[in-house]
């Protein structure tokens, strides 16, 4: 994750240089050879047309615990035609990066394909960073991606990106499925207000954080995630699972999950399994192989994605191509 933070080093030259040049100094010799230390948030955002989507990154959502928290936008590339003043309003998607929630990046080759091929796709796309451990525990990342649910319904992003309020899907990958998994099963009211979002694309996202169907060697990344010791003394476990907050209220799922992957496909049919018990609509999808997360997007399950989205959500009429075309493979992205 990239926030942006004070810089008083750089600062503190710029200030230097230009009591320099006020005065009528030179600032040849010794202040030449330091180089202010740039910011990582661009002060305005450019839109950068890319692979068919036009891309502002960077944009300030939140702020928490002491940091900035941003967000790159992927639009489609062309505006919707509209014969009025007002463009009708777009369904959008929140994109959540994995990563163990502890590294990974919103820009990171993979998500940031995935970004511009649902915006190819006609949906405004929206993928968020969120703070991560050690610094911050579990619930932290989920509060981060409520705040940019609750940023994309204010006005001025409803505004400026044409967006409807009352369709805002969700769509993760590995820890990022399961944030956007908690996105869909937590808090209450209707799925068109607040932090809550109309759909969810999870893919291979730990539903049980427990220990339950979990590997060995994911265990003490679950537990990081929670700040606990052991699986013995976790309280936390629980509510960062899915699995154990799905009610009657939830938006539809789309689950996939490989068959012989980090993730045991058990956690996704068992997710999948209790959203329909308590009458929710909820696709799952066996990807055979390993593939993990985003690197399991190929042409198939991507059709089926966007075909569970415009049966949501509604789809967009797209501004250019929405094939997968020619960014990164997430696959070889080191997907998480």
């Amino acid at each position: 994750m990239r926030v942006s933070r004070p810089q008083p080093a750089a600062l503190t030259v710029l200030l230097a240089v230009t009591a320099l040049t006020l005065m009528g100094c030179s600032t040849t010799g010794h202040a030449s050879s330091v180089t202010p230390t740039p910011t990582t948030t661009a002060l305005h955002p450019q839109v950068v047309t890319q692979n068919g989507a036009r891309v502002i990154p960077d944009l300030v959502y939140s702020h928490a615990g002491g940091e900035t928290l941003l967000l790159d936008a992927c639009l489609p590339a062309a505006p919707k035609a509209t014969s009025t003043a007002n463009p009708a309003p777009l369904a959008s998607v929140l994109l959540i990066h994995g990563g163990g929630w502890d590294h990974g990046d919103k820009a990171d080759g993979g998500y940031r394909e995935v970004c511009e091929w649902l915006a190819r796709s006609g949906y405004p796309t929206f993928s968020v960073d969120y703070r991560m451990d050690p610094a911050y525990r579990f619930p932290a990342a989920l509060d981060d991606v409520r705040s940019a649910v609750a940023w994309l319904r204010e006005s001025a992003q409803r505004s400026r990106f044409d967006l409807d309020p009352a369709r805002i899907a969700a769509f993760g990958g590995s820890a990022g499925g399961n944030l956007a998994s908690l996105l869909g099963t937590t808090g209450s009211g209707p799925l068109t207000a607040g932090s809550r979002v109309s759909a969810v694309v999870d893919l291979s996202g730990p539903a049980d954080l427990t220990g339950a169907d979990a590997t060995p060697d994911f265990i003490p990344v679950q537990l990081a995630f929670l700040g606990c010791p052991s699986e013995r003394d976790c309280p936390a476990a629980r509510e960062a699972s899915p699995i154990f907050s799905a009610s009657h209220d939830d938006p539809p799922f789309f689950i996939a999950n490989s068959t012989n992957e980090k993730i045991p496909i058990a956690q996704s049919r068992r997710l999948a399994e209790a959203l329909r018990a308590v009458g929710v609509p909820a696709t799952f999808t066996a990807v055979p192989g390993a593939a993990h997360s985003i690197a399991m997007l190929g042409p198939e399950l991507r059709r089926s994605i966007l075909a569970f989205y415009a049966s949501t959500v509604g789809a967009n009429d797209s501004g250019s191509d929405a094939s997968p075309g020619t960014g990164a493979d997430p696959g070889a992205a080191g997907a998480g």
